[in-house]
């Protein structure tokens, strides 16, 4: 495999190892077995119980399972083609993939700040309104 379609493996995998790691830790679908999970790992009084609940709370730890997963699926082995590819794969696809989470996030954000001021925009406005149309009266 070319160094060039190496690196296109790595962008294309790192979106779908994005995606799930960031579905299991924060979407909605999966609020109910997040939660317990929190719960045992701030309950739980050993440590190896709690680390493993811990890792289905927080998409970085999340995501090196996630790879592991897709390097099972694929094969994928960057620059090089014996077990030092898979090594060089794995973690240069956890980075990818936290940094697709990192611009998912952000833009995330930037969405709700941008809707939280055009709810008070709208809010003021319909206080302008009453106001005037008090006066008016």
């Amino acid at each position: 495999m070319t160094l060039g379609l190496q690196v296109a493996w790595l962008l294309i995998l790192g979106v779908p190892i994005a995606c799930v790691a960031w579905t299991v830790t924060h979407e909605e679908v999966f609020r109910e077995p997040r939660q317990y999970c929190q719960r045992e790992c701030d309950r739980a009084r050993s440590i190896l119980v709690r680390k493993f609940f811990y890792l289905f709370t927080c998409e970085y730890c999340f995501s090196h399972y996630v790879t592991a997963g897709f390097l099972l699926l694929t094969r994928f082995r960057l620059l090089f083609q014996d077990w030092r590819g898979y090594i060089l794969s794995f973690f240069a696809l956890v980075w990818v993939a936290n940094q697709y989470i990192s611009i998912y996030n952000r833009l995330r954000l930037d969405i709700k700040h941008e809707q939280v001021e055009i709810k008070a925009e709208e809010r003021t406005e319909q206080r302008k309104a009453a106001y005037l149309t008090q006066a008016r009266q």
